[in-house]
């Protein structure tokens, strides 16, 4: 569903009345600690409670994960879900009239939200209908298949609402629309009938079928996946795409593993209903299947929002066609694992079997043990390549080295690059290490040829300053800025009668801000109107609206009793901030002009080397006269960061 912008009347009405204490208390148990409440954090696993809501600053914060925001980023972060549609679900609750930027969008928009909501009401009375079905005569021949062949249990049966779609061309039209009366245009747009080609009535979509609704991540069914009970064919038929369904961007008890996928930490992808059924019945409910389709890059997106470590196991047959469809998900994915986005696993089961199958014979202990074994995608990648391949003979050793290269050349990160780099030449070399070394030569030269490199083209001078202050900080220098720069927007932020003293500060110094989160914090403060009295709540409207991470910056947004403290002795804290950034800017500016002077020839660059010389001098002798004053800068950051 699109949803346009809405107006930001609407946000801030939705803000005024929906209440956070409210909103987080039918998720958390809160009890009343002085003016705030506390509860058990959501967001992680504790004992003691950390998690405090403000009622008066209608905000939340965690002090054991930093976890921080309004009403609507802890929907969003809880739910996984876009700004706009956790604003316009509060919008509902709490009977706020929806506007949106553009008037005359406004009319559509109401009538995309009833248009849903009556097919939310179809779908459900569907599910309903087909679950009744499956206990009449009529349908014993499907329980009978999901006891008898699926080895199912009744609680199992009951959690995923299987039914059974009776075998009459007009059962399920007669119910819905002559019984329940729904009109007959909203259950054709529900993927449930057809017209007759003839154009004279309808006929129903799923007949005499095993019936699996498929859900949203909600809970709420959007589709249906029916399986045949006799020969015909296709053997699964799943809905058409709707308004609510559409099945690249769907995943098969999502609604269901969610839960499972963040305890864990993993999420496990199979190609069948059954096959994630299975696992659920086993108490892996940590699984979600495909819908039959190849995984598409929106299908990994969604699922890996639960899982904070991006882990993603594809448990696809062993088989030609389920390698196949591994090496197609890897193709729509292959860009976020190459850059370590995602940490993707292969499993293929033993003797060829799927998921449903092993677990018949097998203990869900078992299947966990593969889920540890499970190889890398790099792992596996390189195992297809090597596949009915001989080593000993030249073409198949040209043919694999080719593979090897051709994977090896898109690996991102450059330790990642090198461990398989080492890893493909032990391979190569058939087991005598002597010749590892000249296969790690031949497999770096056609990864990275020499031709591919140019000679450094010498500096511009307008250029070097801007160069020399953009460069990567490091690891103890990072530590640093973290800290001053952290403080400095803290201070900007929770003090207005500093602000002008901090913009007065970095104007009169020529300082920006290094590190990129905060930089966008800068900016983002600056995009908003000087008038805005509650800053920081609108700067996390901003954060959420245009889906930006707030991770990095939200604990800047919050002060605990101690910090509140420390910053009231701003002026000098704001001076020992300010020194702190420019110490460590200053110091990188000269260590890059002194690399420069050095690399220089005197002889045939002599007013380049120069050039070089004095800036060095001239950096060199500013960190002097700034690091006189390290001993208060930096005691006084530390302190107070």
């Amino acid at each position: 569903m699109y949803i346009p912008r809405l107006h930001p009347n609407t946000i801030e009405e939705v803000k005024q009345r929906a209440d956070i204490v409210d909103v987080i208390s039918e998720y958390v148990v809160l009890r009343k600690r002085g003016k705030d409440f506390v509860g058990l954090c959501p967001f992680h696993d504790e004992k003691t409670p950390s998690f405090t809501v403000s009622p008066t600053k209608q905000m939340y914060y965690c002090f054991g994960c930093q976890a921080s925001g309004n009403a609507i980023k802890f929907l969003m972060d809880l739910g996984k879900r876009s700004f706009a549609e956790v604003t316009l679900d509060l919008a509902r609750r709490y009977q706020v009239p929806v506007q949106t930027l553009e008037p005359e969008q406004r009319q559509e928009l109401q009538r995309q939200i009833s248009l849903r909501e009556q097919l939310f009401e179809v779908l459900a009375s569907t599910a309903q209908f087909y679950q009744h079905a499956l206990r009449q005569s009529a349908g014993q021949k499907a329980l009978q298949y999901l006891k008898s062949d699926r080895l199912l249990k009744e609680e199992t049966i009951q959690q995923f609402g299987l039914g059974y779609a009776p075998a009459g061309w007009e059962t399920l039209y007669r119910y819905l629309v002559d019984s329940k009366h729904y009109p007959v245009q909203l259950v054709e747009k529900a993927g449930l009938i057809k017209p007759r080609k003839e154009g004279n009535g309808y006929y129903d979509v799923f007949r005499d079928r095993l019936m699996i609704p498929i859900r949203d991540i909600q809970g709420r069914v959007i589709a249906f996946g029916g399986r045949t009970l006799t020969d015909e064919q296709p053997k699964y038929l799943n809905s058409p795409e709707t308004e609510l369904f559409s099945k690249g961007k769907t995943l098969f008890a999502l609604d269901q593993a969610k839960s499972g996928i963040s305890q864990f930490d993993q999420a496990v992808v199979v190609e069948g209903y059954f096959d994630a059924i299975a696992l659920h019945a086993a108490g892996i409910n940590n699984a979600v299947a495909s819908l039959g389709t190849a995984l598409s890059l929106e299908q990994v997106k969604l699922v890996l929002r639960y899982t904070e470590s991006k882990q993603l196991v594809l448990n696809f047959d062993a088989d030609k066609a389920g390698n196949n469809a591994a090496n197609r998900a890897i193709g729509e994915i292959a860009e976020l694992a190459y850059m370590g986005e995602v940490q993707l696993k292969i499993l293929n089961i033993p003797d060829g079997k799927d998921a449903d199958e092993y677990l018949h014979s097998h203990s869900p202990e078992d299947y966990r043990e593969l889920l540890i074994n499970a190889p890398l995608w790099l792992n596996w990648q390189i195992d297809q390549i090597l596949k009915d391949r001989d080593l000993k003979q030249a073409t198949d050793f040209q043919q694999v080295t080719q593979g090897i290269v051709k994977l090896l050349k898109n690996i991102v990160n450059k330790d990642t690059q090198n461990y398989y780099i080492s890893y493909c030449a032990e391979i190569l070399s058939l087991g005598d290490s002597r010749l590892i070394p000249l296969r790690v030569e031949n497999l770096l030269t056609q990864i990275s040829p020499a031709s591919s490199y140019s000679q450094p083209v010498p500096l511009k001078r307008k250029a070097e300053i801007n160069q020399a202050s953009q460069a990567s900080p490091s690891s103890s220098e990072r530590g640093l800025l973290e800290r001053a720069e952290g403080l400095l927007l803290r201070i900007y932020l929770h003090c207005p009668e500093q602000r002008q003293t901090i913009l007065n500060a970095l104007e009169e110094r020529d300082l920006q801000f290094s590190l990129s989160h905060h930089r966008l914090l800068w900016q983002k403060i600056f995009e908003l109107p000087i008038q805005q009295v509650d800053l920081i709540s609108n700067l996390q409207d901003s954060y959420l609206e245009s889906s930006e991470d707030l991770s990095l910056i939200s604990h800047l947004f919050y002060l605990n009793e101690k910090s509140k403290k420390d910053i009231m002795r701003t002026p000098q804290v704001v001076q020992a901030a300010i020194t702190c950034i420019e110490l460590v800017m200053c110091e990188k500016r000269y260590r890059h002009f002194k690399e420069l002077w050095e690399a220089t020839d005197e002889q045939a660059e002599a007013d380049l080397y120069e050039y070089y010389g004095k800036a060095f001098l001239a950096e060199k002798l500013r960190y002097i006269k700034l690091n006189a004053q390290r001993n208060f800068s930096i005691e006084e950051v530390l302190k107070y960061a």
